[in-house]
């Protein structure tokens, strides 16, 4: 970018404005994240969910105050291309000493991008690479604290690591946890495990990670090249005290914890470039979109995510095609086979039943958004005027887009513009999986399938439409779903059960012979639409029967209302110390 020679003083009070605006945003989200230690601490798990709920509105209610103020003090519509770009060299600037510039260039990003008409959008105007490096910047305290087992040996060294978090709630019994920690660590490693005469360190960062029922506490252990990352789940026993769940030491075991199917953390960053990068050196396969997502700063990992993607089209050649599987009638999905994310977006007209809008199908992703997703609900990246290359379209998918959902695109200067769009990770539909997978696979992936409907439930979410065209399975094998057009909070539903017929006739009718309002359901019905495969109907009756029954929904529904939130872990449960050591905590083998 060629510098101005004369530089104007209202450029420098819009950059200005801008950092004021970010710097604020970043203050109060802050202080939501610190305010998760005393809600972990009175164990108000309610006040969790609120929290994490509460903090998605923070960024876009800060970037529409900075426009709002740049409208009004600067007539920021009416201001020329010389002076945008003088204010972004002064930005770039105010952020030489900054602690979170990344962020910020973000936060600027979005507020030009609201003010201009996207045309404007280029590397004169907005931030298409980071101005400000990210790799040495100072953190007080620092991102994470290192401490020497040859001065305290291991026990001692993960017992500071604990009474340094500062808990105000004791620890049940942390002698006895972390000898179980250690127990599990050595038998994983099969005497690979650094020897405790040994000159190594162990890293943890400083701010422990809250979501749930749970804080997590994250590090690893560092021995010349060797490096063996960790994660230690800390939940409240049942006696009013902490303990420490289990020891997750696999790295895929510990990326799960950051899986785009679970709720975003609460964590206390002064630098969270400096968070990102030690996951990313514990856990290489997740991407710095993914794990800026999971931190609760979701509009980072959307930027960061559309530079990856960026990238990628510049360095493949595939074309974007319809998505496999059943067309759906509310969203046409489409994706590109060398990417790992299938894109979607809201057609025009829905078919028959459909009877929901545009606005209802967008809220109820704003739900799902807002939500505990309790690793069952995908994820979703929403972006606005997104531009594709034309030539990247198959034929097929262009005349789909051109007959389905004309309002939402526009061709021009060799692009298609995506009006509004979502992007979640891609997975193959169960009902595919089911039809190619072997009999042990198939009996695994039907009880799975009912585990995610009663855990959603659990967790207040009724899905509506249950097919398995609208669940997915993971690359893990976990089934996930990932259709919102129908999802509604169990406690808005009226589960019913299904009036005797006053005769044959009408038993055999079509048409219902009881009055039926717009959000009752009749789980009888289910196994109608769901369990035509034998071998299905089989597996799901003997472990997942009462999902065919009002009364399972009934018992859920009241215990919802009663202010009950079940526990959900990211592991499996016979990972859990208490069940893997049950002596230990008094209980019989």
């Amino acid at each position: 970018m060629q510098i101005p020679e004369y530089y104007n003083p209202v450029a420098r009070d819009i950059a200005q404005a801008l950092v004021d605006g970010f710097d604020k945003h970043y203050r109060l989200f802050r202080e939501c994240n610190r305010g998760a230690k005393a809600l972990f601490e009175a164990a108000d798990w309610q006040g969790v969910q609120r929290a994490v709920q509460g903090r998605i509105q923070f960024y876009d209610e800060r970037v529409a105050e900075t426009v709002a103020r740049l409208h009004g003090e600067f007539h920021a519509e009416l201001l020329d291309d010389e002076l945008w770009q003088q204010a972004k060299l002064y930005f770039v600037g105010l952020l030489a000493n900054h602690k979170q510039p990344e962020l910020a260039e973000t936060f600027f990003n979005s507020v030009f991008t609201r003010i201009l008409h996207r045309d404007y959008f280029n590397n004169d105007f907005i931030f298409i690479r980071p101005a400000i490096s990210t790799e040495y910047i100072e953190s007080d305290p620092p991102s994470y604290r290192s401490y020497y087992p040859s001065r305290h040996g291991l026990a001692g060294s993960l017992l500071r690591i604990f009474r340094d978090f500062g808990w105000r709630r004791p620890f049940a019994n942390l002698r006895r946890d972390i000898a179980l920690a250690l127990r599990c660590a050595a038998e994983f490693l099969q005497g690979q495990w650094p020897k405790r005469e040994a000159n190594f360190q162990i890293q943890v960062l400083s701010s422990p990670f809250y979501r749930n029922k749970g804080a997590y506490v994250f590090g690893k252990v560092i021995n010349g090249g060797a490096v063996y990352p960790f994660a230690l789940p800390v939940l409240h026993d049942a006696d009013g005290g902490l303990r420490l769940d289990t020891v997750l030491l696999e790295p895929w075991r510990i990326g799960v914890l950051f899986s785009f199917s679970r709720a975003y953390f609460l964590v206390d960053m002064e630098v969270p470039s400096g968070y990102v990068q030690f996951l990313r050196s514990m856990l290489p396969t997740k991407t710095k979109a993914e794990l800026y997502t999971m931190l609760g700063l979701q509009k980072q990992g959307k930027n960061t995510f559309y530079r990856d993607f960026i990238q990628h089209l510049q360095h493949s050649n595939d074309q974007f095609v319809a998505a496999p599987g059943t067309r759906g009638l509310v969203m046409l999905v489409f994706t590109l086979p060398s990417y790992p994310y299938v894109f979607k977006l809201i057609k025009d007209v829905f078919g028959s039943p459909k009877e929901v809008d545009h606005a209802t199908v967008m809220r109820k992703y704003q739900l799902v958004k807002r939500h505990d997703r309790v690793g069952r609900l995908a994820d979703t990246l929403e972006f606005s005027n997104v531009a594709f290359p034309r030539a990247r379209f198959a034929d097929e998918l262009l005349q789909e887009l051109r007959q389905h959902a004309p309002s939402q695109i526009e061709e021009n200067n060799g692009r298609i513009v995506i009006r509004h769009l979502y992007i979640e990770r891609r997975m193959k539909p169960l009902n595919l999986y089911l039809m190619s997978c072997d009999a042990d696979e198939k009996a695994r992936v039907v009880r799975d399938y009912g585990l995610a409907i009663k855990e959603l439930a659990a967790a207040n979410i009724f899905p509506g439409d249950m097919l398995f065209k609208n669940f997915g399975v993971t690359r893990y094998g976990r089934v996930i779903f990932y259709d919102y057009d129908e999802i509604e909070y169990m406690t808005d539903c009226n589960f019913r059960v299904m009036p005797p017929a006053p005769n044959p006739e009408a038993e055999m009718s079509g048409e219902p012979w009881y009055p039926v309002a717009r959000n009752d359901v009749f789980p009888e019905e289910f196994g109608t639409f769901l369990l035509g495969d034998p071998e299905v109907r089989r597996v799901f009756l003997q472990h997942h029967g009462d999902l065919l029954r009002a009364e399972f929904w009934q018992r859920r529904q009241q215990r919802i209302r009663d202010g009950h939130l079940e526990d959900f872990y990211p592991y499996p449960e016979e990972m859990r110390f208490i069940n893997r050591y049950p002596q230990r905590f008094g209980a019989r083998p």
